[in-house]
């Protein structure tokens, strides 16, 4: 089975759009969209949900307002300013705060702080007209996205295996967080998606720097490379030197925010030299991946 990650040190660089038109031109995989924070593969795949499961993980306090007795130590004890009273020893955590470090719970006299799992998200199985997709949506300034990652990837070989599909298609999250290395657990090949800009280049070798760290092969696409030759000259030299296989320079092109309008991948909208040029990335990946 293989798992092909599209990966970019950056937002903006096209990341979600060229995955979308590798669903399309690909044969049978499963897609997932490891974004977790802010998911945006959805709004062109348009998928219908077949299966949502809530996502719990880390604990939050609670105090039991009937058995507390007002003597705060809690809130003494909290190093991260989550627990407050209202001037009549009522004491309340702010979830915000909270960290779950659970000195409160430890050290309450009258053993009434509960501790349960924190609500923060919640996972889906999907139908698309590209197949298959696996994604989800953690709540707003939730964290443990770098366990929900490792939960969709597992859901996504489960669901593979199941149907006797030998690829898997995910766009990951931008930079070099803790959710893009749960990424790279496992991957096989990744795309890093880059622009021709001097942070567009600096992200890029951050990138190729954490897939050389976990030993995972890396090919480069560079979009929109007409608007820097320069540029694009340094990164066609960096993929030389450092041997990673550039396997596209895609050019500028309004048809990707139309297609985007649309809802739709880009190579869903009649024949385009993008198009062409996105097809020909994936014809290389399919070589390199076999």
């Amino acid at each position: 089975m293989r798992e092909i990650l599209v990966l970019s040190g950056k937002g903006g660089t096209g990341k979600t759009s060229i995955t979308a038109a590798f669903a399309h031109v690909s044969g049978d995989k499963i897609i997932c969209d490891l974004d977790v924070d802010t998911p945006d593969l959805h709004l062109l795949l348009q998928p219908t949900h077949e299966r949502e499961v809530q996502f719990y993980a880390g604990n939050e306090a609670r105090i039991n307002q009937a058995g507390c007795i007002g003597c705060g130590l809690c809130e003494e004890m909290c190093r991260y300013n989550a627990i407050h009273h209202d001037g009549l020893d009522v004491f309340t955590v702010d979830p915000i705060r909270c960290e779950g470090c659970k000195v409160c719970v430890t050290f309450c006299p009258e053993e009434i702080i509960s501790f349960p799992e924190k609500h923060c998200g919640r996972w889906y199985v999907s139908t698309t007209r590209f197949g298959t997709m696996v994604h989800a949506q953690l709540f707003p300034g939730e964290e443990n996205s770098g366990r929900l990652v490792a939960l969709l990837k597992q859901e996504a070989k489960k669901l593979a295996k199941e149907k006797q599909i030998d690829c898997i298609l995910s766009d990951g999250v931008p930079g070099v967080g803790c959710p893009v290395i749960s990424s790279l657990s496992g991957a096989d090949f990744v795309v890093i998606v880059t622009e021709p800009t001097p942070s567009g280049r600096h992200d890029l070798e951050r990138v190729a720097g954490l897939c050389r760290h976990f030993r995972t092969r890396a090919g480069i696409i560079i979009n929109k490379f007409d608007l820097n030759d320069e540029q694009s000259s340094h990164i066609e030299k960096y993929c030389r030197d450092n041997g990673y296989p550039l396997l596209a320079k895609l050019p500028h092109d309004a048809l990707v925010t139309e297609a985007m309008v649309k809802g739709r991948a880009v190579t869903e909208c009649g024949e385009s030299q993008i198009g062409l040029d996105i097809r020909g990335a994936w014809e290389k990946i399919e070589k390199l991946t076999r």
